[in-house]
């Protein structure tokens, strides 16, 4: 009974995407002082769920989950250069949240199979079986801190962050009741994730990767959880119409990113992923 009251803690995020969402693909333009976003591309133009941007850090590839049309989410490949998109899973399982492993030759994801488990698992980046990671925990959402070591944000009541060793199969609980979206800090031995203080205080928090210390950075944008690192330190978040970076080395404030967007009305933004060069920008809107 406990996997399924975790698992449909996650699903209403899911199925309320899947009413219409689509991934844009904005050209970024990072100065010292400033942000600027333009040229908006819808790169899915899908009817239902697509979700969930994550870049290879030296291709120009972009990975996402999509609904087909039984309803159950693939890993798709978008290539920004040659605008062609081709699925890396076709499979009756649900996959979600994929992102490039550090060696470079997997895409690992989380696995929703049909007997409620979800686990965490790794695909070839050229196609072919999975290789299960996790099936001891209900995972939501994962990032990498080094080649054998994750941190991840484990369905329960509460929320707990955790630490997360493959090579000896233990998991460490570091934080409760914390948000879905968890980053490495570009340039540092650090993770990022956040804290749900109350409903009206959550908290961009740096994990030190070696002592487990947690030291706050700041506030989110009210009632806003989804954001990402550029490769000079920044963060980039939405309040659902526009867009905003901080900058933890020196900034006092979020500051608004100069947005063209085109002519189009882009609302209801969520999940954002930048390119690690800091040229492209992928964001999640409400269509």
């Amino acid at each position: 009974m406990k996997k399924i009251l975790f698992l449909f803690l996650m699903l209403p995020t899911l199925l309320n995407a899947q009413g219409g969402s689509e991934i844009y693909l904005f050209d970024v333009q990072l100065s010292k002082d400033n942000i600027a976003v333009n040229n908006p591309i819808n790169i899915t133009n899908h009817p239902g769920y697509d979700n969930q941007p994550s870049f290879h850090t030296s291709k120009p590839l972009l990975y996402y989950s999509s609904f087909n049309d039984e309803g159950r989410s693939d890993i798709k490949v978008y290539n920004y250069k040659t605008g062609e998109t081709t699925s890396l899973t076709s499979t009756l399982e649900r996959e979600y949240s994929p992102a490039l492993t550090l060696d470079g030759k997997y895409i690992s994801c989380i696995i929703q199979r049909d007997n409620n488990a979800q686990d965490l698992g790794k695909y070839p980046i050229n196609g072919g079986e999975p290789i299960t990671l996790i099936n001891n925990l209900i995972v939501g959402y994962h990032a990498w801190a080094d080649a054998n070591n994750l941190i991840l944000f484990v369905l329960g009541e509460p929320m707990t962050l955790q630490w997360y060793d493959l090579k000896n199969n233990i998991n460490t609980v570091l934080e409760e009741n914390i948000g879905r979206s968890l980053h490495k800090i570009p340039g540092e031995n650090a993770m990022s994730f956040i804290k749900k203080k109350s409903d009206n205080e959550w908290i961009i928090n740096k994990l030190d990767n070696s002592s487990k210390k947690v030291t706050p950075i700041v506030n989110t944008l009210p009632g806003h959880e989804d954001l990402t690192w550029t490769h000079d330190g920044r963060m980039i978040m939405s309040d659902g119409e526009k867009l905003f970076f901080y900058n933890p080395r020196g900034g006092d404030n979020w500051q608004e990113i100069l947005m063209d967007k085109g002519g189009k009305q882009l609302l209801g933004i969520t999940r954002l992923a930048i390119t690690k060069d800091g040229k492209r920008l992928a964001v999640v809107v409400s269509e």
